[in-house]
């Protein structure tokens, strides 16, 4: 993918150093004690010579962190600060990608590398192109504009399953007030045809993932008093929803966010708010929670990326995060 001549400019130098926001330490010894099992089946995935680190700190919000491994760099938004932040892992520096950004929050690839985001501020769904041109994939169904799109997978098939909040247009701080024209929702769009179908309406959806063979649809709902992690059915033809479920709940007062899984068919999962909870919460394939990773702040997102999609990057209220594991995130996620 090459950068616009926009994006050179606004990403040509490293960002200051930035306050740290929240209270961190680095660990000095292994096993690194964030690393939380809850299940002695989790333990298989801890790497006990390595640690949480934090590789960036002084974003107001961060989300929607995605792995582009031809740069060997982490993409995410910081959505007040109206950015999308570019984090080297050769050299560790971080760099403004894209600003403004229309208060993007979540990202993805496609399989064919092009970077798609959700942004609050347009009501649209775009894509990146190879050369740096920006295509709206849809800002509208039926005749009305979309909420605010929030967050977006991309199937093996090319298709993009993205929820529509209202989240972007409730204030002013991470996008602009304005009227919902449509119920909250989560769609899913063929690029090839441009075509975009409802697949779900029952649940205030946020976060979304694929089982690893997508046979599963996973999605958080976010429905106050009742937030819990929801599951679907793909049906044979791959299009549609069926048999939506809870998978898992989340306690009071917890919010779960983003996701993705790794091979095993595992959850690994945005979580917060509190002190015991603010972190990842991982759930196997039967919705029971094996393990935790901790951290000093929410985590809203998360993604895997490195050389062999084994290293887990969280995007927390204000800092990055990352940790090596012993497993890998499913490819495309």
């Amino acid at each position: 993918m090459r950068i616009s001549r926009r994006d050179m400019i606004a990403g040509a130098g490293a960002l200051a150093a930035a306050p740290a926001f929240a209270a961190w330490e680095e660990n000095a010894r292994y096993p690194d004690p964030r690393f939380v099992i809850l299940d002695p089946t989790f333990a298989k995935y801890q790497i006990r010579e390595a640690g949480v680190e934090r590789i960036f700190t002084g974003a107001r919000w961060c989300e929607g962190p995605v792995w582009m491994g031809d740069w060997r760099s982490l993409l995410w938004s910081d959505i007040p600060n109206n950015r999308i932040l570019r984090w080297d892992e050769a050299t560790g520096q971080t760099t403004v990608f894209r600003a403004p950004s229309n208060f993007t929050n979540g990202n993805t690839r496609d399989r064919q590398g092009r970077l798609v985001s959700c942004e609050h501020d347009t009501r649209r769904l775009t894509r990146t192109e190879h050369d740096g041109t920006i295509t709206t994939l849809i800002d509208s169904f039926e005749g009305k504009r979309l909420c605010s799109p929030n967050d977006v997978i991309v199937k093996s098939d090319d298709s993009i399953w993205f929820s529509d909040l209202t989240s972007g247009i409730s204030g002013n701080y991470m996008g602009h007030v304005a009227e919902p024209e449509l119920p909250v929702r989560i769609y899913r769009l063929d690029p090839k045809t441009g075509r975009a179908t409802v697949v779900s309406s029952e649940v205030r959806p946020n976060g979304l993932a694929f089982s690893p063979d997508e046979r599963k649809f996973y999605t958080s709902d976010n429905t106050p008093g009742k937030r819990s992690i929801f599951v679907y059915d793909v049906t044979e033809d791959g299009t549609k929803l069926a048999n939506g479920r809870v998978f898992a709940y989340c306690e009071e007062g917890v919010n779960s966010d983003g996701f993705r899984c790794d091979v095993d068919g595992n959850l690994w999962c945005g979580w917060g708010y509190g002190e015991k909870y603010d972190g990842v919460m991982v759930f196997n394939p039967a919705g029971k929670p094996i393990g935790q990773i901790l951290l000093p702040e929410r985590c809203a997102n998360l993604c895997f990326g490195g050389l062999r999609r084994n290293r887990l990057f969280m995007a927390s209220s204000h800092s990055v995060y990352s940790l090596y594991v012993q497993t890998q995130g499913v490819a495309g996620g």
